[in-house]
């Protein structure tokens, strides 16, 4: 890991760190995700947490897993309630690439949560599932959402055609775009274009502007031109993660290779 210091910029409301790679924008964002879970718990007894599945997230949870474990960041998982924010409509939660899955394999199989709610992709009563997640995630506030930004711009799969800054809906079914589905196969997810679903259970831009903090993890020269988007450029749709300037608690944490193309 590099022992080159963070640099540290704000945009609007949203706080930027931006680390030399990967490990170190990992561990710094997991150890500061400990801390506010250690407190919020020490504070009220509980957190609610929502999780962001995909390889971006892999050294930010390696980190979080560590830094729960030890001394002023310690988290009692007990008392932690865990959502994840997205699947694909169909896909069984064995599934090797269910979000589930990647969840179990990841976080969920290291820490013994006091709760998870998953969601049943798979069921075929989609309105069903939409209206059972709402009420979980509606019972109280949500404390802290670990999250991404696609290449397109896209926090969970709020790709730009389906993004609503105002959606009066918290989990919705909405259909991926042509660059969300390739962001798949780049990922290594998926063998080809193909085999990528076309619909996938999401939850909605709503869900982030009400959450207490949010912690958001984007590395890789792939998420370069997202990153520049969601900084420096309008707040629009066109990049659901400009957004994020709007909001209080929140911040993004780069590596050198995805802000690559900031001008500050």
């Amino acid at each position: 890991m590099s022992a080159q210091p963070a640099r540290y910029l704000t945009a609007g409301r949203l706080a930027v760190e931006i680390h030399a790679d990967r490990p170190a924008m990992g561990e710094a964002a997991g150890r500061a995700a400990a801390a506010h879970l250690h407190d919020v718990i020490a504070a009220q007894g509980h957190a609610r947490v929502i999780f962001a599945c995909a390889p971006s997230q892999d050294e930010f949870l390696t980190s979080l897993i560590a830094a729960s474990r030890s001394g002023h960041t310690a988290v009692d998982w007990s008392r932690v309630t865990a959502f994840h924010m997205d699947d694909y409509v169909g896909l069984a939660g064995t599934h090797p690439q269910s979000f589930r899955t990647y969840l179990r394999e990841h976080l969920l199989r290291h820490v013994k949560v006091g709760a998870f709610h998953p969601i049943p992709a798979e069921e075929p009563d989609a309105a069903g599932v939409c209206a059972r997640y709402t009420a979980l995630l509606a019972e109280k506030p949500i404390d802290l959402i670990c999250l991404g930004i696609g290449e397109n711009g896209h926090i969970a799969f709020n790709d730009p055609p389906v993004a609503d800054f105002e959606d009066p809906h918290l989990i919705k079914i909405v259909e991926l775009d042509h660059a969300c589905r390739q962001q798949q196969v780049n990922d290594g997810c998926f063998p080809n274009l193909d085999a990528v679903p076309r619909h996938a259970f999401s939850l909605t831009v709503s869900i982030f502007r009400r959450a207490r903090r949010l912690s958001i993890h984007v590395p890789g020269p792939r998420k370069a031109a997202a990153v520049q988007a969601t900084i420096e450029g309008p707040i629009t749709t066109a990049c659901p993660a400009s957004i994020l300037r709007l909001l209080p608690e929140a911040t993004l944490y780069v590596d050198r290779a995805s802000a690559q193309l900031l001008r500050a």
